[in-house]
């Protein structure tokens, strides 16, 4: 009757097992280390990044204990702090020659102390959230109506050069607010731009109920258009935050969007505020220029000469130097769109480029006059210029052109990413900042620990007293509840916060409510006469479908919280959610697994250590005879 069969205890076993080696990396703490990632947008972080390191610490007698390679970070791992401040300042000297031009930064971090055999299966440590570790948070507005401006300015030219090239008349194009006003002499001009706008711009909406004796045409985005260019703008936005917080070292940024035109920036870590709003709020810019393939301009990459006068010395990506003219062909804010791809002939990796009209043209006629000459793209950060590629001109471009050559897929998509988020698409304005120190984070963790220790220790001990044996079981239980929800967050990487730790302490408390409800129903069963094989087969039965109800509405209640909820909410709804899960799982599955280890085997069974149980009187019925 109270028996498992044997894949039942299979089951509880691996997942033991699996919980006790995803739970271990939480216990290892932090070592002292390095992390050298890219200090502009051009500066590639790879596997000649990590020989360079290697190399320096080596020669240096200074060999780290643990070298790797992720995340696009090179992470060097070390014993006492005193190894990670020497090492710091060996790499830095190495890397940044140019101490006021660097390319990479190297930042004092910690990393896992985790052993290679538990890595090797994926077995991390839970990230800890701004609160426990302490950073700066931002909370950014961005400006869409001058995202909308900016788009409607590039239909406006768009929509000029459209007119142009089919020779319809008009008395001028203006934006005026958010609208696009055509100004037309007849109702036969008036037509003419009507058929244009329908085929050739789908975003945009001819207001209706236009008077054909008006002379003007006023149309908008569309809505759905509108709410693309929105969520665009939003995307573009926090593409080049992650881009630009890579400078700050920091190991797990939180970088997303708070509702319609809102977005979190959390930096774990980070104590310095101005640093990081100066990283956030640097600009990018792009240029195409022409190459100076002349004799002095040759000469001057070379260094055989000086640079001539109206040109520019600037590098490539791998050190190679090229001369440009000062001439802007034109600049990142005709650029609308980039996009990797293959080329159609070569299959080679290539990046499709989309200017606005105003572009297409300049290019068009420059494109013509330089055939078979290049056209070098830098970008300028800081004041500095690197050239990213510098292609040779094929063919007459338009608005739309491809970049190709001797790029992997990597550095194609890279490349595509740079181009689309160079700048931001629109402005944005912190309007919220909160700085915690690392103290206190420490004191959160510690306050946290303690408090989920205590609540579980108290639990245990009041079980036990009521519940004898049966209560010891159902510590156990709760015992590798705690040890499945820590190691599903470890296995998911999530990110515990101090609603978190708040959340593990109640589902604590949430989880132990089964099995009390369970240990009560067993009573009763004894209570009414039942032997006690059939009590307790009875009492986990019947006391599922209780069980079962209290936690699917803990459960759509927590679903509802992070659904609708947003940052310390959503914390506090994903271990909620989880530990509803693990709680069923252990005080079900689990406690009845041990129950029938302890008590199956014994087919005479006269008694259960499950505390006093409290028999009905019998009652005295008196009758009298009629």
């Amino acid at each position: 009757m109270n028996r498992y069969p044997l894949w039942k205890y299979a089951i509880i076993f691996i997942t033991l097992v699996i919980g006790v080696l995803y739970t271990l990396p939480n216990f290892y703490g932090e070592a002292p280390a390095i992390q050298v990632t890219a200090g502009k947008a051009v500066t590639r972080i790879d596997a000649d990044t990590l020989a360079r390191v290697e190399d320096v610490l080596q020669k240096a007698g200074t060999p780290p204990n643990q070298l790797t390679l992720e995340g696009g970070s090179v992470w060097a791992r070390f014993d006492t702090t005193d190894a990670q401040l020497k090492a710091k300042d060996l790499v830095e000297k190495q890397l940044n020659p140019d101490a006021s031009d660097p390319g990479y930064i190297v930042a004092l971090n910690l990393v896992s102390r985790t052993p290679s055999w538990l890595l090797s299966i994926n077995a991390k440590p839970m990230y800890l959230g701004l609160d426990l570790r302490g950073g700066v948070h931002f909370l950014l507005q961005v400006d869409m109506r001058t995202a909308l401006t900016k788009n409607l300015d590039t239909q406006v030219s768009d929509l000029r050069v459209a007119l142009r090239d089919k020779n319809i008349r008009h008395g001028g194009i203006t934006r005026e607010g958010q609208n696009i006003e055509v100004r037309v002499a007849d109702a036969a001009g008036l037509d003419a731009v009507r058929r244009v706008v329908q085929d050739k711009f789908p975003d945009l909406l001819i207001a209706p109920n236009q008077a054909a004796d008006s002379g003007r045409l006023v149309m908008g985005f569309k809505p759905e258009a509108l709410r693309r260019v929105q969520d665009n703008a939003i995307k573009q936005n926090i593409t080049t935050l992650h881009n630009r917080v890579n400078e700050l070292g920091v190991a797990e940024p939180v970088i997303q969007q708070q509702g319609a035109d809102r977005v979190v920036v959390e930096l774990p870590g980070v104590q310095d505020v101005a640093k990081a709003k100066d990283i956030l709020g640097r600009t990018a810019t792009l240029e195409m220029r022409l190459v100076d393939d002349s004799a002095e301009g040759r000469a001057a990459a070379l260094g055989q000469g000086p640079v001539p006068f109206g040109d520019e010395k600037f590098l490539e990506r791998d050190g190679t130097p090229v001369v440009v003219k000062r001439q802007v062909i034109i600049s990142g804010d005709s650029l609308t769109d980039a996009q990797p791809g293959f080329d159609s002939q070569t299959q080679q990796p290539k990046v499709d480029l989309t200017v606005d009209a105003k572009g297409g043209r300049i290019m068009r006629d420059v494109s013509r006059e330089n055939l078979k000459k290049r056209m070098a793209i830098v970008l300028f950060e800081k004041g500095k210029g690197e050239v990213l590629t510098a292609p040779v001109i094929q063919a007459e471009l338009g608005t739309r052109f491809q970049i190709s050559g001797s790029m992997s897929v990597t550095e194609a998509n890279d490349l595509a990413l740079l181009l689309r988020a160079g700048s931001l698409a629109a402005p944005m304005e912190i309007i919220e900042e909160r700085t915690i120190g690392p103290s206190l984070g420490a004191d959160n963790i510690s306050k946290g620990f303690h408090s989920v220790l205590w609540g579980f220790v108290v639990i245990v001990v009041c079980m036990t007293l009521y519940y004898h044996l049966f209560g010891v079981f159902s510590s156990i239980a709760l015992s590798f509840n705690l040890l499945l929800l820590v190691a599903i967050l470890s296995m998911l990487q999530a990110t515990l916060t101090l609603p978190g730790m708040a959340a593990v302490a109640l589902t604590l408390g949430m989880a132990i409510d089964a099995n009390v409800l369970i240990n009560e129903r067993i009573r009763e069963e004894l209570r009414e006469g039942m032997s006690p094989q059939a009590a307790i087969h009875a009492g986990y039965d019947r006391a599922w479908a209780t069980i079962l109800d209290s936690n699917v509405t803990s459960l759509i209640a927590g679903l509802a919280l992070l659904a609708f909820g947003s940052g310390p909410v959503r914390g506090f709804a994903v271990v909620h959610v989880i530990g509803i899960l693990t709680s069923m799982f252990s005080a079900v599955f689990f406690s009845r697994g041990i129950v029938n280890f302890w008590y199956g085997r014994k087919k005479k069974l006269k008694s259960v250590s499950i505390g006093t149980v409290w028999k009905p009187q019998a009652k005295t019925e008196l009758t009298t005879a009629g």
